[in-house]
């Protein structure tokens, strides 16, 4: 069997920082070609592999692969049996993992698979090579079933919350501060619409019996003129995280209610959850092969981008998530076996 470890941490000495994964695509695809049984294809640093031996169903590895900016952690380095550097966790344990896999192509598999290695997932959504697969290529990433290799700590990860930014303008008058009933203070004004934001209650909403905790936060402002003048715009963006059980559309209208007061609001982005679908047979048997543990998954991934078009998705990767983009980010080599193992598995049965 592949040293999963080695070949992850080849993979992270291959900087690959969003919108500069030309050097790993060209890697992976290298890799990728030295397998029999599959049929490669590339489009811009995109590049997807799948056999085609006309099996009944059809199941989809999918893994980005651009990374966050390096924190002084570029360099990989492997301590017994942890590897550590930009990209271990999230997610260059996993595309290891992933082309270990593709060597199973030649081999007895119960379903064909397709392997989707794309670009752009760490930034703005117009450059997410997912989707642009999906726009210009989808009969490349059909399927049945999706499994995203992001780090779940060798857990199934289910559905996934959808997530909305909106910023919130408040306008007022200029005066200066020795005579501030001259004007109207914009930053002042927000004062309510902040109270509101501060204090929700955020719910934990219950879907197919997984507990997904929804969230809203302030995350940017800006405002003021100078050290004497009062200020006449003032500008707030809020990200709101909201259950499966929620359309987009819905959470745009409650967020909306809670930025009343607002002279302007503007939804800049949004994107829509994945519901667990844990009734579907197919997820239900990729759960029970993949260890029966299944969670929420609480933040959004390319699962959605799966749900939304029609394709039941679940996360389960090596790594653990909470030190994605972070300077101390590791995976271990028994997370990547492990992880690898009932993959495998998974594929085989």
């Amino acid at each position: 069997m592949t040293d999963l470890l080695g070949l992850a941490a080849e993979l992270i000495a291959i900087p690959s920082v969003s919108r500069e994964e030309a050097a790993l695509a060209d890697a992976v695809e290298e890799r990728l070609q030295a397998n029999d049984g599959l049929t490669i294809e590339r489009l811009d640093d995109n590049v997807v592999a799948r056999t085609d031996a006309g099996l009944p169903q059809r199941i989809v590895l999918a893994g980005h692969l651009d990374t966050v900016p390096p924190a002084g952690n570029q360099v990989p380095k492997v301590e017994g049996e942890n590897l550590s550097g930009l990209g271990a966790a999230d997610m260059k344990g996993g595309l290891a993992v992933m082309l270990a896999l593709a060597e199973l192509a030649a081999g007895d598999l119960a379903h064909d698979v397709t392997l989707v290695f794309y670009a752009a997932e760490e930034i703005a959504d117009e450059h997410n090579g997912l989707r642009h697969l999906f726009a210009d290529r989808p009969s490349l990433v059909e399927g049945d079933l999706a499994i995203l290799l992001e780090p779940t700590n060798g857990a199934v990860e289910a559905g996934c919350q959808g997530t909305l930014r909106v910023q919130a303008t408040f306008r007022g008058a200029r005066a200066h501060t020795a005579r501030p009933w001259r004007g109207e203070n914009a930053i002042h004004k927000a004062a309510p619409v902040l109270e509101r934001v501060a204090g929700f209650d955020a719910p934990v909403v219950e879907v197919d019996g997984l507990p997904y905790r929804e969230a809203l936060q302030v995350v940017y402002a800006q405002g003021g003129v100078a050290a004497n003048v009062v200020p006449d715009e003032f500008a707030l963006v809020v990200n709101r995280r909201f259950a499966p059980s929620r359309t987009l559309e819905q959470a745009v209208e409650e967020v909306r209610a809670m930025l009343r007061g607002a002279d302007e609001i503007e939804v800049l982005d949004g994107a829509g959850a994945a519901p667990p679908n844990l009734s579907d047979p197919l997820v239900k048997g990729a759960v029970e092969a993949l260890g029966g543990e299944v969670r929420a998954k609480l933040g959004w991934t390319d699962v959605a981008r799966f749900a939304a078009n029609g394709i039941p998705a679940l996360n389960f990767g090596p790594g653990d998530p909470e030190l994605a983009h972070t300077p101390g980010e590791f995976v271990t080599r028994a997370s990547l076996d492990g992880c690898y193992d009932r993959l495998a598995s998974l594929l085989a049965h």
